[in-house]
């Protein structure tokens, strides 16, 4: 259904996501300065979003709120989330994600990452994500995060096609009065 980067870099946070879904960018993102960023997908559970974010803030490492959300969570093995913490990512693909599904989480200095997605038309389209993430520092997290999603989508991303994309991206200070909103965007319909 959906192929997502969550990640951050310095301060910023970050979600890119695209998918053959109506409005995917009211449903999968989230992120909160000085804490982090969440993608929810495959059958998405909505109520992730915040009490992964709660679970950052209080302290937790990606991997442990992670592991506590999905271990409360009966419908799980539909479920497919990444998160990025402080100093850490984790991604999650329940078993009953439809094929091909998988992800990949790493960090590294500064930053971190979370590349996961489902209904792919194969493995390459998160190696794709990675490579461009990579191959792109030094660029500002909304562009490494937009050109990840274009590596995806060149890869043949969601094996259905494209129906909706999203960007969501904080920093402390930027934005609008510093409001710490660094990129909003949003393509409900194409």
């Amino acid at each position: 259904m959906t192929f997502s980067i969550v990640a951050r870099q310095g301060e910023a946070y970050g979600v890119a996501v695209a998918s053959k879904f109506l409005a995917v960018g009211a449903v999968v993102p989230a992120a909160r300065t000085g804490v982090g960023a969440v993608a929810t997908q495959s059958y998405a559970r909505v109520a992730y979003l915040e009490e992964l974010l709660s679970r950052l803030a209080a302290g937790e490492e990606a991997s442990a709120a992670l592991e506590a959300a999905t271990a409360l969570d009966e419908g799980r093995e539909t479920r497919q989330v990444g998160v990025v913490g402080v100093g850490s990512a984790a991604t999650f693909t329940g078993s009953e994600c439809n094929p091909w599904a998988g992800g990949v989480a790493r960090e590294d200095g500064d930053t971190a990452y979370a590349i996961q997605g489902n209904i792919l038309t194969g493995p390459e389209v998160v190696e794709s994500m990675e490579r461009a993430w990579r191959e792109s520092a030094g660029e500002p997290l909304a562009r490494r995060l937009l050109a990840a999603l274009a590596a995806g989508d060149a890869a043949g991303g969601d094996s259905r096609g494209r129906q909706s994309a999203a960007l969501y991206a904080v920093e402390p200070g930027s934005g609008y009065d510093a409001c710490g909103v660094l990129a909003d965007l949003r393509v409900d319909d194409h």
